[in-house]
């Protein structure tokens, strides 16, 4: 299997490449950010990748949703997820969750992972996962996009990033921008990246900041996170 992975080394030693396959991490999301977040972990070879999503692959999804295609418009996001990613590399294990992750099921979906990664739509969902990363003391890639635009942040136990990236959590924000293909691919390998460094303590990861991303205008920025406002 070396050939698989040798392009790996240099980013990771060869004992770092070997670790991947004992590291598991859930992605909450299938769409957009989550199809080409587990696509880009399962080709790295991190070896047990949890996919939870309860929604089903519709007409409007084709335009950036990676394992959306036109044979499976109604059927589940994480199911489908699964059977594609066995096809990119059987050597890890795909567990699909066909549920979306509510405040009654989000300690058994999350425990007993390294790291959780955030590729969902709704506000009062991304507090459902850091409030219940909190009580498991497990960190957080926390993504976002909306049209050109899209967010990291990288949210470590006990922090509570989300409160002051959304200070009302009860009101959702309407997306008006649309979202291209472009943005959930570019977003999506920060937020891997980012998983990487984390997990191997390499380089600075965005920890009480944010890393704010205007394809349009070719910008980026790392804001800190104020808690004091």
């Amino acid at each position: 299997m070396y050939n698989r992975y040798k392009q790996n080394i240099g980013i990771l030693t060869p004992g770092e490449n070997k670790k991947l396959k004992n590291l598991k991490i859930c992605v909450i999301g299938c769409g957009g950010l989550g199809g080409y977040i587990i696509d880009m972990l399962s080709r790295l070879g991190v070896g047990y990748i949890t996919c939870v999503d309860g929604d089903f692959f519709e007409e409007s999804n084709l335009n950036r949703q990676l394992y959306c295609n036109e044979k499976n418009l109604g059927l589940n996001k994480a199911k489908c997820v699964k059977e594609k990613v066995k096809q990119i590399n059987s050597s890890i294990y795909i567990n699909a969750i066909d549920k979306f992750l509510e405040e009654n099921n989000s300690i058994n979906i999350l425990r007993n992972h390294d790291l959780i990664i955030d590729a969902i739509d709704n506000i009062k969902g991304r507090f459902i996962i850091q409030d219940t990363c909190k009580i498991l003391k497990t960190p957080i890639i926390h993504g976002a996009i909306s049209g050109w635009y899209g967010q990291v942040t990288t949210i470590l136990p006990g922090d509570d990033s989300l409160n002051y990236i959304y200070k009302n959590k009860e009101n959702e924000i309407k997306n008006n921008l649309g979202n291209p293909s472009f943005t959930p691919a570019h977003v999506a390998s920060i937020q891997v990246s980012e998983s990487i460094k984390l997990l191997f303590n390499k380089g600075e990861i965005l920890s009480g900041k944010i890393l704010l991303v205007d394809l349009l205008y070719n910008d980026q920025n790392i804001i800190s996170i104020n808690k004091n406002n």
